[in-house]
């Protein structure tokens, strides 16, 4: 039986419940009519209950659905979507490059690194992807790579470990140690590769429409997940940006628009402003608040990295001023760098961030993960091991953030040489991807092609 998943409506209540009580509107009233009619949560882990609903429980989600979209939400006025009314919620605002200054510039080398530093990121990360936070501390320490400094194995862990804590399915032939040969394909790169060619066909001042048209020409729709199956579905039905990213998608604050910022931040060095209005065009199709806050924060700290001037805290310090003061996510990544300066051990920085967010959160919500990569960046001070070692080890979608932070720290090293080698050799310079005529393509092609469109006019 075929259960697609992010988009049965019988499932999607469930996470609108909880997203529902994150913006602060009242749903207890669609809650025990869901409830008394059969009902049940959304899936913890899968992306799909088991077995289909029945007829009538299916319609009644359809129906449900439409009505938690119509509660008012307290949070509205302090966490808009529009630009213009982020920027007014953003005293800090980053002013653009003084035209009497030479631009920014970043060379082929950072950005091979950054392409790196993704990729070896997003690789430790993915065979433990979904696993709770004791698995991964109990796999990785069963070899004694805790916290990990390299690759994740299966060599040396008992087998009872593995059958409590099982590897991520569909991730593990291709990213344990044992197994790598080359950067496998994840969705975590093929949205800077949709992304590198969304410029190159429409160059910087592209549309959300012209993003909605790169990806029904070139993204699978089984390789789109969460927000991005939900918009995807509903460009299908004809729903246009940016009310795709709002009908019938309770993931609309989830991680999936920051894993597709990293090429606004490529292409903007030491202009966070220009990187957030960038990425913020392109998360609107599938992301509301947090969810493009997330991008735009990420945007303007890879951007500002880019730039090769500053470090990895004036680097954050760049991706608040694109949030507003007032929001979840601007609070969240306040308290982790706290926490992250204020403790020597990570793993009491990652304890403290699950009581406080792992309670009312998602694992993919955008607002958790955000804050552990900033505690993570913050914490390594900026090193590469460091940095994709604590994203990762902090749980949560461990493959995205590792990528974050490892395009990050990458930007920060500055050059391929500058990354240890044990990360990058595995990768072989060779990405696999269903995106384009990209398969194949060595992390130093991509860098050029990358440089080429930094430096268009």
């Amino acid at each position: 039986m075929l259960r697609l998943t992010w988009v049965q409506p019988e499932d999607l209540v469930g996470h609108e419940l909880r997203q529902a009580g994150l913006d602060g509107r009242d749903a207890s009233a669609v809650a025990a009519r869901w409830r008394a009619a059969g009902g049940g949560e959304a899936p913890l882990r899968a992306g799909a209950s088991d077995r289909p609903a029945p007829v009538r429980l299916r319609a009644l989600a359809e129906d449900l659905l439409d009505e938690l979209a119509r509660l008012p939400s307290p949070s509205a006025d302090a966490e808009p979507t529009a630009l213009d009314r982020i920027r007014a919620l953003c005293p800090d605002w980053p002013s653009p490059p003084a035209a009497s200054q030479p631009s920014a510039s970043v060379s082929p080398a950072r950005l091979e690194a950054a392409w790196l530093g993704r990729a070896a990121g997003c690789l430790l990360g993915k065979p433990v992807e979904k696993l709770p936070l004791t698995g991964i501390r109990r796999l990785a320490g069963a070899t004694g790579n805790w916290p990990p400094t390299s690759y994740f194995t299966a060599r040396g862990v008992p087998r009872d470990l593995l059958a409590a804590y099982p590897w991520n399915r569909r991730s593990a032939p291709a990213s344990l140690a044992e197994n790598i040969d080359g950067m496998p394909e994840d969705d975590d790169l093929n949205y800077p590769l949709l992304n590198l060619l969304l410029l190159r066909r429409h160059g910087r001042s592209f549309t959300t429409a012209d993003v909605a048209r790169v990806w029904l020409d070139e993204l699978p729709a089984g390789r789109a997940f969460t927000a991005e199956r939900a918009a995807y579905r509903n460009l299908l039905t004809g729903v246009e940006p940016p009310e795709t990213a709002r009908r019938h998608n309770p993931f609309r604050e989830w991680i999936g628009a920051l894993i597709r910022a990293d090429v606004h931040g490529w292409t903007n060095p030491g202009d966070p402003a220009a990187a957030a209005a960038q990425a913020h065009r392109d998360a609107v199709l599938t992301h509301t608040a947090n969810g493009v806050y997330a991008a735009m924060f990420a945007a303007a700290v890879i951007a500002t990295a880019a730039a090769g001037a500053a470090d990895v805290h004036a680097c954050l310090r760049a991706g608040l001023t694109v949030v507003p003061d007032g929001s979840r996510l601007a609070a969240a990544v306040r308290h982790a760098v706290r926490l992250a300066a204020a403790h020597a051990d990570f793993d009491t920085v990652v304890d403290e961030l699950h009581a406080v967010h792992s309670p009312a959160h998602h694992w993919v919500h955008a607002v958790p993960n955000t804050a552990l990569i900033a505690a993570a960046l913050t914490h390594a001070d900026g090193d590469f091991t460091g940095s994709v070692a604590r994203a990762v080890s902090g749980g949560w979608d461990t493959d995205s953030n590792g990528a974050t932070a490892g395009c990050v720290a990458g930007l920060l090293a500055g050059s391929p040489a500058a990354l240890p080698e044990h990360w990058t050799a595995p990768l072989k310079n060779r990405l696999a991807t269903s995106v384009g005529d990209f398969d194949g393509t060595g992390f130093d092609a991509l860098a050029h092609l990358t440089h080429r469109e930094a430096t268009r006019p």
